[in-house]
């Protein structure tokens, strides 16, 4: 009854329906127009994303307004440190994404896709709070670098640039926000409330450039402030 936007990412995306996040926010602020759905898988990078596609868009499925594909925090992995099977090369990961963007497009041509960046890292606090679950931290350094998460953001921009499609340069974005290490991130990767509310606005905006808004996207069903209130099943007529 209602289009939808579909979020495509890792964990960042899986917990941007939590309590403030930017899932969540989008969701309330198209709660009457369109449906906003998860596809939000923690820990994956690029390579695992394009070996599931088929599973997680059927072919099945009717065309979405938009598309945001949210990956590159992992894929950034440093190589040689505890988390290193997360990582992905980096000119592997402009062709993966590039492989992504060409699915969605050959899938659903009209839908929008939106490239968000990885954010950056404030790499003191992922040593502080990171439990590191998979392998033990043997070399006592952090597994990401704010350095290479700047290389994949700028990777992204560029994919975006290449396949013709919206782009969100979070990690410059989030940088220009005054003490961005704690105000931003919840553990030096993670959004906080203040991270989540600028990933939800530059969605938004982003949405926007391609006409895609509460002013431009109609109500699914009769609203109350327009019922008549001495008629109101007139407002159900050729529903």
């Amino acid at each position: 009854m209602r289009p939808k936007i579909y979020l495509l990412g890792d964990s960042i995306t899986e917990m941007s329906f939590d309590d403030g996040g930017w899932g969540a926010s989008l969701v309330n602020h198209f709660n009457r127009t369109v449906d906003v759905v998860l596809r939000g898988y923690s820990g994956y990078n690029t390579r695992w994303a394009l070996k599931v596609l088929e599973k997680v868009f059927p072919a099945t499925e009717e065309s979405p307004l938009a598309v945001t594909v949210f990956f590159g925090a992992n894929d950034a992995c440093v190589a040689d440190r505890c988390s290193a099977f997360q990582h992905v090369p980096i000119d592997e990961y402009k062709q993966n994404l590039h492989s992504i963007v060409s699915f969605l497009k050959g899938r659903w041509p009209t839908t929008q896709i939106i490239l968000i960046s990885p954010p950056p890292i404030d790499e003191p606090t992922r040593l502080i709070k990171c439990r590191y679950p998979f392998t033990e931290n043997k070399s006592g350094l952090p597994e990401r670098t704010n350095e290479a998460a700047g290389n994949y953001a700028k990777a992204s921009l560029a994919v975006a640039a290449e396949c013709g499609v919206l782009a969100v340069d979070l990690w410059t974005k989030m940088q220009q926000i005054p003490g961005w290490q704690t105000a931003c991130l919840s553990d030096g990767l993670h959004l906080s409330k203040i991270g989540n509310k600028i990933v939800f606005e530059e969605v938004l905006e982003a949405l926007k450039k391609k006409g895609l808004s509460l002013e431009t996207l109609p109500v699914d069903l009769p609203v109350i402030e327009e019922m008549d209130p001495n008629d109101p099943l007139k407002s159900f007529e050729g529903i």
